[in-house]
């Protein structure tokens, strides 16, 4: 197993990031009624890898990463293996802790252990549903939103659950609780004790924090922090938080949180699905004509080239292959208003990054090509 580091933390000098958060999981599955955290958006699989390359190129040193939020990790579990998958082909070298609410999680047990994770973080503040709810203000276990007091109790059930898999599948387990002063600070004893009979091996605390100008939940200071891990440590080793978040490169609002592709040798064109011409505001599925943008012969201002017609619908993935292969050769990236995630796995896999935007197409295509000035 991946040793992870014990001990992390960054300086601003240092090119040195001991654990960089990768957020991925685009799908929440509950929300506290306090605490509203800084807007990320969640990168694709390939993208987040992508971007540890890019890091690493410019002259970044990696010791693990922490594939968490801004959703929670594990409601699309298709995305979260596709992730670690990339991760264990691109960057092998790199520790990889998943930090997720738990819900799931044992099925999943095996399949993370495969994985040689080092680390699973449960996010528990409560193992009693009456606490839970002054905690959370809702809570989806499933696709439909169900009574708090129930989804809160499940909750608990699934985290349950969810150590004993997660131990005996191999893996370790720490405890992630945040102290909700007035909520759950006289709670933490009872987490750890029964996270630890379960078989967690350790408890992260974490002070709550509201955001700016946030009433109703005050802040938890240093000496209630103190009282409350004095009272986990007589259950559980104490584990430091050190994960690091950055924001990812982005160019432009309209493509917000996304690693942006570059025009290259035999790809210096972009595809756009629209239609009237001057916004991008198509789904890809609907699309029969795809328009082609490229740097004009003598002057190389980005321009309307060509206009291909788009493979016929109903042939699943061959669909796309085909799309790939007749109509979009030479481009690097196509830009739609949405595209479901078969064709945009498809396409990357054949050198095509897909695009999400509603925008005029002569910005976001000028974005591409390095004018960024809207």
């Amino acid at each position: 197993m991946l040793q992870f580091p014990q001990e992390q933390q960054i300086c601003a000098r240092s090119m040195r990031i001991d654990s960089l958060i990768l957020p991925i999981a685009p799908q929440a599955v509950c929300g506290r009624r306090f605490g509203g955290g800084k807007e990320t958006a969640a990168l694709p699989p390939a993208e987040a890898a992508a971007w540890i390359g890019e890091l690493i190129k410019g002259g970044k040193t990696l010791g693990g990463v922490n594939l968490c939020g801004p959703g929670d990790a594990l409601a699309a579990p298709d995305l979260l293996l596709a992730a670690l998958d990339l991760l264990r082909q691109q960057h092998p070298g790199l520790a990889a802790q998943v930090t997720a609410a738990g819900l799931g999680a044992a099925a999943l047990a095996q399949k993370l252990a495969e994985r040689n994770i080092a680390r699973i973080n449960l996010q528990v503040e409560a193992v009693d549903a009456a606490i839970c709810e002054k905690i959370y203000a809702w809570i989806r276990p499933g696709k439909r939103t169900i009574p708090l007091a129930e989804a809160a109790a499940i909750l608990i059930s699934e985290q349950e659950k969810a150590v004993a898999a997660l131990t005996q599948a191999g893996l370790r387990v720490n405890i992630q609780t945040t102290v909700w002063p007035g909520r759950n600070d006289q709670h933490v004893a009872a987490i750890a004790e029964k996270m630890a009979r379960l078989g967690a091996s350790s408890m992260t605390l974490l002070p709550f924090a509201p955001a700016p100008d946030e009433e109703g939940q005050p802040a938890c200071d240093a000496a209630l922090l103190a009282q409350a891990k004095h009272a986990a440590a007589a259950h559980l080793e104490l584990a430091e938080y050190n994960a690091i978040l950055l924001t990812p490169p982005s160019s432009g609002p309209a493509f917000a949180g996304t690693l942006l592709p570059k025009p290259g040798k035999g790809r210096p064109n972009v595809a756009v699905v629209s239609s009237n011409g001057m916004e991008v505001d198509l789904h890809l599925g609907q699309a029969q004509k795809i328009l082609i943008y490229g740097p004009r012969c003598g002057d190389e201002l980005p321009s309307l080239l060509a206009v291909r017609n788009a493979p016929e619908a109903g042939a699943g993935s061959a669909r796309w292959e085909t799309l790939a292969r007749e109509c979009l050769f030479d481009c690097f990236a196509l830009l739609a208003a949405k595209a479901g995630e078969n064709p945009q796995k498809v396409l990357a896999e054949q050198g095509v990054k897909v695009l999400l935007a509603e925008d005029g197409i002569e910005g976001l295509v000028d974005v591409l090509y390095g004018g960024g000035k809207k």
